[in-house]
């Protein structure tokens, strides 16, 4: 099973390498050219000898200079053009890579990103896919390269000395065997590399964007020792896999002098006894010495193709995730509009803990459902279902009268607006936020909107208005700002159907108000679901449920609620009590 996994992988990254042929015959037409003339160069070893040397000849005196020349122009050119050629086909391969795997990260449900930890997501795309170019545009370019050489240098020593010749070849199998056994040993450990490599971007990330709690806590010096101790551990491994690296070149090139010694030895013993010339022996030997450096190099470039296959597992691992989240073959596009939403006989299970149980619920086109209850009790688990960031184990949610499940995602998230306790805004300009959901707005609308969220105000008071840049998640405003930043946002997509999630409860009474008043805006005309953690601002609800443990234990208006005595009552009152307090 785990071959034909593998298999595929190889397939997949060859398929982006086939649609570089061109490219690729032409940097193999290079690589043979240069195989040519380095086999050219020990060739010509015996004519400038035995020729020029020893029989004195003028004229070729004059012809083989010419010719050198000319070899490594050749040579030259065709190094540079494989060089270049190759690189171009490995960057281009990395690019689609790197861009396929993003794709798919994308694609994969919201359960995986609250699995996996960003920094080992983006340890993936950068560190582990630079791994793999490696082995595409060097280890693959070198290893063309080197093979074509061997074969033209053998080419030379059989022609020159058969005889000799086969027993280079008895000592080059052996000079393989490290190359193997090494080459296992840097695969294993490069794994544990990348994956300590992965750990250390996880943790920088959480450091970095956490700072201020580090400080505020004054626990600098903890974190210092952790990132010392993973980057120990780091080291550790790394010297791990130099030493697999750096024993197999030595071992290769012991056994390549015991063969070496051995032509010099019968090599020398022919010339003496008049069986051989010395330009063929020190032709042979030239095009000896030259074959084993090309054969040395596929020992390194065999340890680069280790490490790129253990990073292509780990990318691969991600690619060939399958989405829990399934669309249908033939989806139903929703239009927009007002929307009907009911829950039938909802059950949600997550990580084998049943979360929501027999929800039923019937919110009609309009309507403002407010959800409150303790923490935990499953009210963001509730509305995140409608989305589809993640499906019901049993049961059904129904728009229209239509299973979100037979309908595209894309037009089901077109139907929804969202604004979340956490202001969720990107290193970008103000306007490119607000438009994040409709990238074809027009200024009016983008003011519109932002009139409407209570911030046109405040832009207008930054230099560069709607183009000011907000910095990393939004760091330059304050909580309020983000707010109705993110409001706007909502407003601007005009979705028929809109899920506020606790959006004023970490925000000041002012900054409250405000927003508050936004959310009055955005809350018009539109099919409405409300998670409260103040009960003082879900009195326009035109229903409210109580949520205790996962299931639904009231409903109905605020005063009917209090009137009950149950469940909402209690929550009224430590809330009332607190606020008097």
């Amino acid at each position: 099973m785990l071959k034909l996994k593998l298999k595929n992988r190889h397939k997949h990254l060859l398929a982006l390498i086939k649609e570089n042929k061109f490219r690729l015959f032409l940097a193999m037409v290079c690589m043979l050219v240069i195989a040519v003339a380095s086999s050219a160069t020990a060739f010509l070893v015996k004519p400038v000898l035995d020729d020029i040397f020893f029989n004195k000849d003028t004229t070729m005196l004059k012809i083989i200079p010419v010719v050198v020349v000319l070899i490594y122009l050749l040579r030259g050119l065709g190094m540079y053009g494989q060089d270049y050629l190759m690189n171009y086909v490995g960057e281009n391969v990395i690019k689609d890579l790197r861009n396929d795997l993003y794709n798919r990260i994308q694609d994969l449900p919201i359960a995986f990103f609250h699995k996996e930890q960003t920094g080992v997501l983006m340890s993936r795309i950068t560190n582990d896919v630079n791994i793999i170019k490696a082995m595409v545009s060097t280890a693959v370019t070198g290893s063309l390269k080197d093979s074509f050489t061997i074969v033209g240098l053998t080419f030379v020593i059989f022609y020159r000395d058969w005889k000799m010749a086969l027993f280079a070849f008895v000592v080059l199998p052996i000079a393989f065997f490290p190359v193997v056994e090494f080459g296992r040993r840097v695969r294993r450990i490069s794994t544990g590399c990348q994956e300590a490599m992965a750990d250390l971007s996880s943790f920088l990330h959480e450091t970095f964007a956490g700072n201020k709690i580090v400080k505020a806590f004054g626990m600098e010096s903890y974190e210092k020792k952790r990132f010392f101790n993973k980057t120990l551990d780091l080291f550790k491994l790394e010297m791990k896999a130099v030493i697999a690296r750096s024993l197999s070149s030595p071992i290769m090139e012991f056994i390549g002098g015991l063969g070496i010694a051995f032509i010099i030895w019968y090599g020398g013993y022919k010339v003496i006894t008049g069986s051989s010339t010395a330009g063929t022996f020190f032709s042979f030997m030239a095009a000896v010495l030259m074959l084993y450096d090309p054969v040395k190099k596929l020992s390194g470039l065999n340890n680069a193709v280790q490490q790129g296959l253990a990073a292509a597992d780990r990318v691969f691992d991600i690619m060939e995730m399958e989405s829990d989240i399934k669309e249908r073959k033939d989806p139903i596009t929703i239009k927009r509009g007002p929307h009907r939403v009911t829950f039938a006989n909802v059950y949600f299970k997550y990580d084998d803990v049943m979360v929501l149980k027999d929800i039923n619920l019937d919110v009609k086109a309009g309507q403002v459902l407010a959800l409150v209850g303790m923490s935990g009790g499953g009210k963001t688990s509730l509305v995140n279902l409608i989305p589809r960031f993640y499906d019901v184990t049993q049961g059904a949610i129904r728009i229209d009268g239509m299973d979100i499940r037979d309908v595209s995602i894309s037009s089901l998230r077109d139907q929804m607006g969202i604004v979340t306790q956490e202001p969720i805004l990107f290193n970008d300009s103000i306007k490119n936020n607000i438009t994040y959901g409709k990238r074809n707005a027009t200024d009016k609308e983008i003011f519109k909107a932002a009139e409407a969220a209570y911030a046109y105000d405040f832009i207008q008071n930054f230099p560069n208005k709607f183009d000011t840049n907000i910095g990393e998640l939004g760091g330059r405003l304050s909580g309020g700002e983000k707010q109705r930043i993110c409001i706007a946002r909502a407003l601007l997509k005009d979705a028929p159907i809109l899920i506020l999630d606790e959006a004023t409860s970490s925000l000041d009474a002012e900054a409250e108000m405000l927003v508050q008043k936004a959310l009055e805006n955005l809350m018009k005309g539109r099919t409405t679901f409300v998670i409260a953690h103040r009960l003082s601002t879900i009195d326009y609800a035109d229903r409210i449920v109580v949520i205790v443990n996962g299931r639904v234990e009231e409903e109905g208006k605020q005063e009917e609620l209090i009137s009950m005595q149950g469940e909402f009552f209690k929550l009224y009152q430590m809330q009332y009590s607190n606020d008097k307090g």
